[in-house]
């Protein structure tokens, strides 16, 4: 069983490239929901523990089963430790041997970065120059980076309660050839903006960004509701554009439509994500409308992460083999694993 690190995995994106790393995972992603109908699929367990959130995302089709172990703390910080942690595993379907065991906390950032830029690609208008990027935490980074690839972005406004983290992604970003905004506020940066990404670990139903800020033609990403309770637009803006899902069983649980009643979401909803991606329903159709993708993050994302990690740790021989697997040769005999050997 492959054992990939964070170490490893900073240095297979090292080895294959940030930039084709991000457009293989797309790929990954893209050709994964294609086939929705082949996995087999069920919203994350989540248990409710005090402060916080701890989930398990488990998916399989006939080849892999790969599963997700994570966390969503968000008083962390204020402790020195990370708000969300993961790991993952994928496992041969047909033996029920597990082949690798992934960090994911790097990982998720990715694979929510590439699963987001797809849509926005899908979505927001061909023209879009500027971003307006709500909550500059972990996945701030990976989001702009992201989209560089699919935009011809020119400026980010940005803006977060936290000045610390505002001044940490103004240094991470100098080198990027955009023009850096730091706003005051939500509504500063929004002003002008093309695409708004909102991702902030406010726990509870907050209006970060207000109705009477959202103009024509603009498309959002809404990634910080992504648990019961948790919410970041105001009520009204739902009712204003095409809203695209992850998997609805579970957003309306978890996302921005759990607001919303059953006849709401299904007069409101317009698509799920894989309708999009199979060209079943069709993304932006004129350059006037309001687009939203209420994402929640979801399982299959995480299955064409640990995929696409998996094929690349074996072309580049990275990650440790270790023995977790109990090396005998009667299948019955599982006791010989402990004989003392000389």
């Amino acid at each position: 069983m492959k054992i990939i690190t964070v170490a490893d995995l900073a240095k297979l994106i090292a080895k294959h490239g940030f930039d084709k790393f991000m457009q293989d995972l797309m790929n990954y992603i893209k050709q994964d929901f294609s086939r929705w109908g082949e996995f087999d699929k069920s919203p994350r367990h989540a248990v409710h523990v005090e402060g916080g959130v701890i989930e398990l995302m488990p998916v399989a089709d006939k080849k892999y089963y790969t599963f997700k172990y994570v966390n969503g703390h968000p008083q962390n910080p204020f402790s020195g430790r990370q708000t969300v942690v993961a790991t993952g595993q994928i496992s041969d379907v047909v033996t029920g041997y597990p082949l690798m065991f992934s960090e994911m906390t790097t990982l998720t950032a990715l694979r929510t970065s590439a699963a987001t830029v797809i849509m926005t690609d899908l979505l927001a208008r061909k023209n879009s120059k500027t971003i307006a990027l709500i909550g500059t935490g972990a996945q701030s980074e990976f989001q702009i980076l992201g989209h560089k690839l699919v935009r011809d972005i020119k400026e980010v406004r940005y803006y977060d309660t936290d000045l610390q983290a505002m001044l940490k992604f103004n240094k991470n970003m100098q080198d990027k050839g955009l023009d850096l905004v730091a706003c005051r506020s939500a509504k500063e940066a929004v002003d002008t903006a093309d695409i708004i990404i909102v991702c902030t670990a406010c726990k509870g139903h907050v209006d970060v960004i207000l109705d009477e800020w959202i103009k024509p033609g603009v498309h959002i990403n809404g990634l910080g509701g992504d648990c019961p309770g948790k919410t970041e637009f105001e009520l009204p803006i739902l009712f204003r554009g095409k809203i695209v899902v992850e998997y609805i069983l579970q957003s309306s649980i978890e996302g921005e439509i759990q607001r919303l009643s059953p006849e709401e979401i299904k007069k409101n909803v317009y698509a799920e994500y894989w309708e999009i991606i199979s060209g079943k329903k069709t993304g932006r159709e004129n350059d006037d409308e309001v687009t939203i993708y209420d994402s929640v993050g979801f399982a299959l994302e995480d299955y064409s992460a640990l995929r696409l990690v998996y094929d690349l740790a074996n072309k580049y021989n990275l990650g440790q083999d270790l023995g977790l697997i109990p090396p005998i040769s009667d299948p019955k005999n599982l006791i010989s694993v402990l004989h003392k050997k000389e």
